[in-house]
């Protein structure tokens, strides 16, 4: 079978590059089976009908290049077919993207309890790496109606703790993968939480995995970026003012926009703007007939 018809996420070495080499990839260690795409069936009883048509054609362009990152849940029917519990979106997405198999969960007991046992038994182990965690997580919430609360109270851990890894699942797949193959941590995740651009947040993973950057260096990045700039008026309400009425009557006379830029000696420049070079031509007889 060719393997890029396989539906399980292959690894950042698709997308990333670093020094000419592509990263390596990890095993997973997710109790999940590849199964036919063609032997997947949705569920009659699900209650979404409608899909928004763009959304799918973007999922499945992730899909095509890094695969299925969160795998279905489904359950064996007599027949051989599996019915869809949960990840009928996926299912679609994977469909366009022309995969041959999807990653799944097999569902077989009807148990309620049963299932959940098992799922937060899988939580328990040592091994699981914080998005193989919050995908158990998710599980939880999906197929036994668990609350962040209630899960909290069934794996030992405090709700905040809960959402922490939950919050993983809603950053873009590259940065979900990157912490599934161990290229960054859970601290470095959660501080790109905060960046709102998924675009500016891929980038920011690119130059933590070439730089080796550390949770703390990130954190004062995304800090930084997050922190707004003041404004003209604010910076000018902090200057004396003898520096306003300055830019006022230099406005008046050569029209630009000026703007003192003051450093932290004491000193600073006075910025003239322009926006071409008659612009400039301009303000050259403007300062001739000044100073005549």
């Amino acid at each position: 079978m060719n393997p890029k018809n396989k539906g399980l996420g292959r690894g950042l070495g698709a997308i990333f590059e670093i020094e000419g080499k592509d990263l390596p990839a990890k095993k997973s260690n997710h109790a999940f089976e590849e199964v036919e795409i063609a032997s997947v069936v949705p569920n009659p009883k699900q209650p979404r009908t409608h899909f928004d048509e763009q959304a799918l054609g973007e999922l499945a362009e992730s899909i095509r290049t890094l695969g299925v990152i969160q795998p279905l849940t489904v359950k064996k029917e007599d027949d051989g077919k599996y019915t869809i519990i949960s990840g009928e979106r996926r299912w679609r997405a994977s469909q366009l993207a022309g995969l041959e198999t999807v990653p799944v969960y097999i569902r077989e007991a009807d148990d309620q309890h049963v299932l959940e046992m098992s799922i937060v038994e899988n939580i328990q182990r040592q091994d699981l790496n914080a998005i193989e965690v919050a995908l158990s997580l998710q599980r939880l919430v999906d197929e036994c109606s668990l609350t962040q609360d209630s899960l909290g109270e069934r794996i030992g851990k405090k709700r905040s703790t809960v959402a922490n890894y939950m919050r993983l699942l809603k950053l873009p797949v590259e940065i979900q993968l990157a912490i599934r193959e161990e290229l960054i941590s859970m601290g470095h995740a959660r501080a790109l939480i905060t960046v709102e651009s998924p675009e500016l947040q891929v980038a920011l993973l690119k130059k933590i995995i070439k730089k080796g950057l550390s949770v703390r260096q990130v954190e004062e990045m995304v800090k930084m970026l997050n922190t707004p700039k003041p404004t003209k008026e604010e910076i000018e309400e902090e200057y004396p003012e003898e520096y306003v009425k300055l830019v006022e009557q230099l406005e008046k006379v050569f029209t630009q926009e000026i703007s003192i830029k003051k450093n932290n000696k004491g000193g600073g420049k006075i910025v003239i703007g322009f926006e071409s070079d008659e612009d400039i031509r301009e303000f050259i007889r403007k300062f001739d007939r000044a100073i005549r």
